[in-house]
């Protein structure tokens, strides 16, 4: 049994680390002296793509913040038409892709687009030069786009948090002459302050590692100056820097989040039965609340999954249906590849901490599981510049022992790309493994020891038969997200090698999307099924 401990603790700490060195050789090629061509950028564009990453961060969240926690508080606390369905519904449209709906948005808003036809049909007008419009493919039309897709993870947690707050306090607030909207301002918004602030926090992350959007609507940001240093420049120490400044600003979000609600303390948290009873809403306040959660659903996903539909029917006869197969091939495989890695290590971290006990335990799971706050286009530096390194070692010594040079064994091929899945979504895999571990009591564990069994003869008899279902949700959660990653596919990927996300890209920046738009529909089909699943347990835990 020692053995196996201590092949357990090994493990746990070489997987742990394998999946942190991208990030620390990120900030270990930084400190190197820096070169022209980063010398250039700091002189020249650096400012402007900073500012540009710190408005999009602010105007993101900020609208994120004003779609979202309207509508979870009155799914939490009031009965519109429908709420049944739009309770779960205003989660969907983080399904899609935002250069999927920056797409279609801007063809419908464009000169040419349907929109300012009609407009120009019933007035008359001829040119652009008689009106104003707003033109979307700006930075604040990026911000529009990402906050409509973004928005979610506020609404989530808001939700979450306005439904767990005791009746008790609003009611109070009511007795001493407080409207709805007073104890909203006073009562509600600031217990849900933590999860909001969390809400935003994601919704900052994301705004900030975004490329397929802010690339589309050519808005120059840290993300896209990454891209650009390596694929333009063939500069790897310079996007290491950038790099390294976004993932320093990447600590200082989180930082500051947990830092805003430090002395803040909840003592209650017990949702009495009748905080499940709603408040239905009558006259021009159930219209506008109607209004208000239905339009923000149509806007965000019905409106442009529709559309997409329309021209997969559309132009499906000028579709690849062979490019389409061959790269919904590549996708599986390499996902499945990726979820089947994750599942393995979160098994053996969560294992270990399991089984050791302590405070040490639990250093090598938070280890592998810093790579989901990491940009992919960042990441996907990180493992070049790992991986760059192992090949040139092995090189090395295979010309020092006369044996050839085998190569780029593992940069040039597909195992970059593999790790760069497996490093960024690791730690969707050990959230939920950890969760179904978490309910095996730890009598079980006794007993077993005490009928004779092994570490291993434990683990096979007793944990992994009772933590079936959450392996399973784990390797699909991150199946799905290595399906639709987009930003580390398109700098990994070997040469004459797509998936679907990087297909769909291609086609949405040459301004073809409507070719593609079969696959588009798969990955956003493909992305509603771990929202389901998130709703679905959200559900169960207030039920």
């Amino acid at each position: 049994m020692l053995e196996q401990n201590r092949f357990l603790k090994t493990s746990s700490w070489v997987l742990s680390l394998l999946l942190v060195l991208p990030i620390l050789a990120i900030f270990y090629t930084a400190i190197g002296e820096s070169d022209q061509v980063f010398g250039h950028l700091m002189s020249t564009v650096m400012g402007t793509y900073t500012l540009n990453t710190a408005l999009l961060v602010v105007g993101t969240v900020g609208l994120s913040l004003l779609m979202g926690i309207p509508s979870a508080w009155l799914m939490a606390n009031y009965s519109i038409p429908g709420d049944r369905w739009l309770q779960w519904a205003l989660v969907l449209p983080l399904a899609m892709p935002g250069y999927i709906v920056g797409y279609i948005y801007t063809d419908w808003f464009d000169f040419a687009g349907p929109i300012q036809m009609f407009l120009r049909d019933i007035t008359g007008w001829t040119s652009a030069a008689q009106y104003w419009f707003p033109d979307l493919r700006t930075l604040p039309g990026a911000c529009f786009v990402l906050s409509l897709v973004l928005h979610p993870y506020i609404y989530l947690l808001a939700r979450a948090a306005f439904m767990e707050q005791s009746l008790t306090l609003t009611q109070s607030a009511r007795l001493m002459g407080c409207s709805p909207l007073q104890s909203f301002f006073r009562i509600s918004l600031p217990l849900a302050r933590p999860a909001i602030a969390v809400g935003a926090s994601l919704v900052a992350m994301e705004a900030l590692g975004d490329f397929g959007t802010v690339s589309y609507f050519a808005v120059s940001t840290l993300t896209t100056a990454v891209y650009d240093t390596w694929l333009g420049y063939s500069n790897l120490n310079a996007a290491a820097k950038i790099s390294a400044m976004m993932l320093v600003v990447i600590f200082l979000l989180i930082s500051a989040e947990r830092y805003s609600r430090r002395k803040q303390k909840l003592f209650s948290q017990n949702v009495s039965p009748d905080k499940i009873a709603k408040t239905p809403l009558q006259g021009k306040y159930k219209f506008l609340a109607t209004i208000w959660c239905w339009g923000l659903f149509v806007i965000a996903f019905v409106a442009p999954l529709a559309q997409l539909v329309i021209y997969a029917w559309d132009y499906h006869a000028s579709s690849s249906i062979q490019d389409f197969a061959q790269y919904s091939v590549n996708s599986l495989y390499v996902s499945t590849i990726a979820a089947v890695v994750a599942l393995v290590i979160a098994l053996v971290v969560n294992f270990y901490r399991r089984l050791a006990g302590n405070a040490v335990s639990s250093i090598p799971m938070r280890m592998a599981s810093l790579g989901y706050a990491v940009p992919g286009t960042v990441l996907a530096i990180g493992v070049l510049i790992f991986l760059t390194s192992a090949d040139h070692l092995i090189n090395d010594i295979a010309k020092a022992m006369d044996w050839g040079r085998p190569g780029l064994l593992f940069s040039g091929t597909m195992f970059a790309l593999l790790m760069a899945f497996v490093v960024r979504f690791s730690a969707v895999a050990i959230g939920s493994v950890e969760s179904s571990l978490a309910k095996v009591s730890p009598s079980l564990d006794m007993a077993a020891r005490t009928m004779g069994c092994n570490v291993r003869g434990m683990i096979q008899r007793v944990h992994l038969p009772l933590v079936r279902r959450g392996c399973l949700i784990a390797m699909l959660l991150v199946f799905i997200e290595s399906m639709k990653e987009l930003n580390a596919a398109l700098l990994l990927r070997p040469f004459n090698f797509e998936t679907l996300a990087t297909f769909v890209f291609n086609y949405a920046s040459d301004e073809h999307l409507e070719y593609a738009a079969l696959p588009a529909v798969l990955l956003v089909l493909v992305g509603l099924v771990p929202l389901i699943m998130i709703n679905r347990s959200l559900e169960q835990s207030h039920s």
